[in-house]
Order: C-alpha cells, then sequence, then structure tokens
C-alpha cells in the first residue's frame, strides 16, 4: 500500500500541522512516512505546500504530478495552482473559503470565483468542495485542517484508522489542543456521513 497525500493552503492555515498529525497517525499503524515541503512565505499569507507519502515502502517525499490520491486544500486558489498533482484516481476536498492576497485586493490579479475552481478542478477528478472554514470557525478557526481530514476520512478517502487520527493529534500537539481538535475531527466525520 501506498498513499499519496497534498496538503495545500497559505501561510497560517495550519498546513504543516496537519501534515504533522497525518504522519504520526500513518507512523502510529507502522507505515513508513516520508513529508517534503514548499513554502511561500508560510507566515503570511504565502502559498504552502506539503506532500505526505505513506506505505509499505516510501523512499521519497515528493509526489510525481497527476499521483495524488487526496488533495487537502485548506484555500481554494491553492487548490487550482496545485492541481497538477491531480489525476484521475485523485479526489479534491477543497475549503471555500478564499483568502485574498495583497495583489487581489488591490485589483492587480483577479481572483477566480469558487465554481470556475470547482469546475476546473472537477474537469481532473472527484470534489468535495464546501466552507470548512464556517464550520471550524463553530468551533476554533485553528482546527480547519483537522476538520478537513475528518471530512476526508468520513467519505473514505484516508486510509487509516480513526483511533491513528487521534493518536497522531495527541503526538503532535499539546495536550490543552487535543478537545478542540477531536471535536473538529469528529464535526468533520458527521458533515461527510450527513
Amino acid at each position: 500500500m501506498e498513499f499519496n497525500l497534498i496538503i495545500t493552503g497559505v501561510g497560517g492555515q495550519g498546513g504543516l500541522t496537519l501534515s504533522r498529525i497525518v504522519g504520526n497517525a500513518a507512523m502510529h499503524e507502522g507505515y513508513n512516512v516520508r513529508i517534503g515541503e514548499t513554502l511561500g512565505m508560510s507566515q503570511r499569507y504565502g502559498s504552502v505546500l506539503s506532500y505526505l507519502r505513506f506505505g509499505e515502502e516510501v523512499y521519497s517525499p515528493l509526489i510525481e504530478e497527476g499521483k495524488a490520491n487526496l488533495m487537502l486544500a485548506l484555500e481554494p486558489a491553492e487548490a487550482l495552482r496545485n492541481a497538477r498533482f491531480l489525476g484521475k484516481n485523485s479526489t479534491a476536498v477543497i475549503n471555500a473559503y478564499p483568502i485574498h492576497t495583497a495583489t487581489t485586493l488591490v485589483g492587480k490579479e483577479k481572483y477566480p470565483e469558487l465554481e470556475e475552481i470547482k469546475e476546473a478542478i472537477g474537469k481532473i477528478c472527484p470534489v468535495y468542495m464546501m466552507d470548512f472554514q464556517c464550520e471550524a470557525d463553530r468551533i476554533n478557526p485553528r482546527t480547519l485542517g483537522v476538520l478537513m481530514l475528518g471530512y476526508a476520512y468520513g467519505k473514505g478517502l484516508v486510509p487509516l484508522k480513526k483511533e491513528s487520527l487521534y493518536e497522531g493529534v495527541r503526538l503532535t500537539l499539546r495536550e490543552k489542543l487535543w478537545e478542540i481538535n477531536f471535536r473538529a475531527l469528529e464535526r468533520g466525520i458527521e458533515l461527510a456521513k450527513g
């Protein structure tokens, strides 16, 4: 078994932390894990891309174009920017909550419409798109990634046990953050089922 996950977003959304949660969950199940990251200005809304691969025999963190099993896009335009990693066997879970950059805010660039993004990605692979940020805000805004992970798990897109995802949270985050992240994981699973 080999699983390739792309996590994309902008700095401050928790994409790097999410990759560590999933990586720790996979190691808990005994898989080899490789994580690679490409950072823009990750502290202030620059592009952030994490490659996470796990399986019995995984040696490189890099994912070939078209070979991601799953994309968790914390920001919709970043899904479009990294669509090259998607193929016919991929699935994209996209947060429909745009974060505008300085260039879009001053009108130098046009931010694509959410429907345009969904349609473009949908030509490549199945897409689940909703405002996950709104749901996360009801728990804690910083739980966005874990909520989306729960959603993907609930849709059967993450080949790990739920208890391993809980353990990934425990191994990655401080204890005072466990409960809100467990709630976010469960809320994501509920959304996937509903």
